[in-house]
């Protein structure tokens, strides 16, 4: 069984942590660190907070989360997809109220993890998690372009439509140079790797457009201009005023951000496990990532969660063990103590046009193109989701793909699930070798059922009992293909056996696995039908019902 809490960094101590690896992970972790920085600010000012704010979650989340994970090369800090979320609530609850939400969120992880549920949070469904990853893509990209533009648009408006109406009716605002800028920061960010993958086109964009402001003194809205200067240390910690009320009021949004941090930690856990060939441990990692936010609250920070494509870098670069996520949390202190005012003059559209290409990048459209192309049940889960997180609420989408994903599943279910007659054929040419050329005693009826015996599957044992012959003496049930049972099942299962035995007619059930009869002997079905008519094998139930058609 796995360990409850274990962290990844323990383990590496003890099997022995080699001056080479140290070596590789002091580099991979310096570039992480660097990869880290643009995106930690640009996360956090597309979030509607300040970039300091993006700089500490990285820092102290990132720190806490290497050293407690259950992964070896898990990267944390603010990602995109929290984006969204964190502008809501702040759009509803202020920026105490995000703090009190983070912090709870974090707690909700930690149990989340103690209850073992590292497993079960996995079985999000994939059009779900495309769905609403795609829709908050759409969201980050429409939201960077004010800035990418440099429209003079005013206060945004919180929904969607809104949004799109004000940025129709002022693009006749448009700043060209800040348009430039941009469009040099999305050309560098994509096409940088060409030149050399070491040092990320992001940073460079970044580079780019300081220099532009410094020697050239273009005029482009940077940081400094509507942020002031970033502050040059990490904020001491402190705990917000909380009462019954505030907890009850946040509790929503901080479930909402529980649930998609373990799913995208999780996520980003098993995508470096097909890296590096190894093994995480869910719960550990629930548990880091839950005190992460914790930490990353009490020190004013956003939610924070494992990073797909920095934890990719990581890896790519050489690193092994938990040592380079905390060298790329070190690596930004140091550039927050000491080039923080540097930071202040980077262009807001420089930063709009690395959101923009992290929205592509994030989008999955072509997974969302061959969704499309798939189930119906699939295709009506994607856009549900995708539409309600566009249009509605990130939660909402959440809450409405989960119901109608585990709605359209029990539908397959019980489509799948079927009761049947089986009769005696004559040739080999049928699906059920094992009847072919049987003679069957007389007024013996022969049903199977297969699939599991839920409520979705109600009405076919209402079918089975009007298809039963009036002159039928002896009725063999086979459930071989029955893996489960519930108790609508057994309720159901009951009544139809109920209506048989009144009838006079004797029930024979073969092929019973010990999970199914373990419930029917709870429930007391197995003395209903008689332990002497329940058999392991049909060929049982078959010679059973012989002699007794011969009375």
């Amino acid at each position: 069984m796995e360990h409850l809490f274990l962290p990844k960094f323990i383990t590496t101590l003890k099997e022995g942590y080699t001056r080479h690896q140290f070596t590789k992970d002091i580099m991979a972790g310096t570039i992480v660190g660097i990869v880290a920085l643009p995106l930690a600010i640009a996360f956090a000012i597309a979030s509607g907070v300040g970039p300091e704010k993006g700089l500490v979650t990285a820092i102290v989340a990132g720190i806490l989360i290497s050293l407690l994970g259950g992964s070896r090369v898990q990267i944390g800090g603010p990602t995109g997809a929290f984006v969204v979320i964190v502008a809501g609530i702040i759009a509803n609850y202020g920026i105490d109220g995000l703090i009190i939400s983070t912090i709870m969120a974090g707690l909700i992880m930690i149990v989340f993890g103690l209850l073992r549920l590292g497993v079960i949070i996995r079985f999000i469904p994939y059009p779900l998690t495309v769905g609403f990853t795609s829709g908050i893509a759409v969201l980050i990209f429409v939201s960077q372009i004010k800035d990418f533009f440099g429209l003079q648009t005013g206060p945004m408006p919180a929904d969607f439509a809104g949004k799109i109406n004000m940025l129709i009716v002022s693009f006749d605002t448009i700043n060209p140079v800040a348009l430039g800028i941009g469009v040099m920061s999305v050309l560098v960010t994509l096409f940088w790797s060409r030149i050399t993958a070491r040092v990320p086109g992001s940073l460079i964009a970044l580079l780019i457009g300081v220099v532009l402001v410094i020697v050239f003194g273009v005029n482009a809205e940077t940081i400094g201009s509507r942020f002031g200067e970033i502050p040059s240390r990490l904020p001491l910690p402190s705990f917000p005023d909380v009462s019954m009320d505030l907890i009850i009021k946040h509790i929503g949004p901080a479930f909402t951000i529980a649930m998609l941090g373990s799913i995208e930690s999780l996520l980003s856990a098993v995508v470096s496990d097909s890296m590096i060939g190894g093994r995480h441990r869910s719960n550990t990692e629930l548990i880091a990532q839950g005190i992460a936010n914790v930490g990353s609250g009490l020190f004013g920070g956003i939610p924070a969660t494992g990073a797909i494509a920095r934890t990719a870098t990581n890896v790519k670069n050489g690193g092994r063990t938990p040592v380079a996520g905390i060298v790329h949390a070190l690596v930004l202190l140091i550039i927050m103590l000491f080039a923080g005012k540097w930071a202040a003059l980077i262009p807001l559209s420089v930063l709009a046009g690395i959101l923009m290409v992290v929205a592509y990048n994030m989008s999955e459209w072509r997974s969302f193109v061959t969704i499309l192309r798939g189930s119906r049940y699939d295709v009506l889960v994607l856009l549900t989701s995708f539409i309600l997180t566009v249009v509605v609420d990130l939660t909402i989408a959440i809450q409405v793909g989960m119901v109608l994903a585990a709605l359209l599943f029990m539908k397959r279910m019980a489509d799948v699930a079927e009761v049947k007659p089986l009769v005696s054929y004559a040739s080999g040419d049928k699906d059920d070798t094992g009847m072919v050329g049987l003679e069957l005693p007389r007024n013996t009826d022969v049903f199977e059922i297969s699939g599991p015996m839920f409520f979705g599957v109600a009405n076919k044992f209402k079918e089975l009992m009007h298809e039963i012959a009036d002159d039928s003496d002896i009725i063999i049930i086979r459930m071989r293909n029955v893996p489960m049972i519930d108790a609508t099942g057994i309720h159901n299962f009951n009544a139809m056996l109920g209506h048989f035995i009144h009838k006079r007619k004797r029930v024979l059930l073969s092929g019973v696995n010990e999970t199914v009869l373990s419930e029917l002997r709870r429930h007391g079905i197995v003395a209903l039908v008689g332990k002497e008519n329940i058999f392991s094998h049909f060929e049982e139930a078959l010679a059973k019902a012989q002699r007794v058609s011969k009375r």
